[in-house]
């Protein structure tokens, strides 16, 4: 098993605030050899939300009720704090869920560029002819795809299950060959 750990070491050729979905329009033409937008999966729809923190606050509701029957009054209100850092941390988890990674691969040039959940938005310009993709084998829960062009590593679809990051470093392996001719 081969397993190295890395750090991104390449800077962005630009970066800034993105106001809408990374927009490649500008970094080749309408034609494209490879394509990827990549983004974390939420399982948890909106409506599974609204269902789970109904079910959570109405169970810590009924607990802080029943302490405060018995004289525990300060219970009901640490119920409520509970309630309260419960839809935090979704609220915090679907924010990270904005995050998206754009790869496209275009008349001879790769470009990235990734949108994060503030909406800075990062890109980086690579040439095929100098760009490796490098994955982990056998693929585990750590490994990493990591895009290494003159000597620098950019990491891509860290957010993804380990199965997606062994077939989108495969296609962009293959798309990186067909663009090489």
């Amino acid at each position: 098993m081969t397993q190295i750990s890395a750090m991104e070491t390449m800077p962005p050729m630009s970066k800034g605030r993105s106001l809408e979905e990374p927009s490649l329009e500008t970094m080749g033409d309408a034609k494209s050899d490879f394509d990827a937008v990549l983004y974390p999966n939420r399982s948890l729809p909106n409506k599974g939300f609204v269902i789970v923190m109904t079910i959570v606050a109405v169970s810590l509701f009924s607990t802080g009720l029943f302490f405060s029957t018995l004289g525990a009054w300060p219970v009901l209100g640490f119920c409520g704090l509970d309630v309260l850092a419960v839809w935090v941390a979704f609220k915090l988890s679907y924010r990270q869920g904005r995050l998206r990674e754009r790869v496209r691969i275009a008349n001879g040039e790769m470009w990235v560029s990734r949108v994060m959940p503030s909406g800075h938005e990062m890109r980086w310009r690579l040439q095929p002819y100098w760009t490796q993709v490098k994955i982990d084998q056998p693929v585990r829960h750590e490994s990493q795809v990591r895009v290494i062009s003159k000597g620098r590593t950019l990491i891509l679809g860290a957010f993804l299950s380990p199965e997606e990051r062994g077939r989108f470093a495969e296609a962009l392996t293959s798309a990186l060959g067909r663009a090489r001719g």
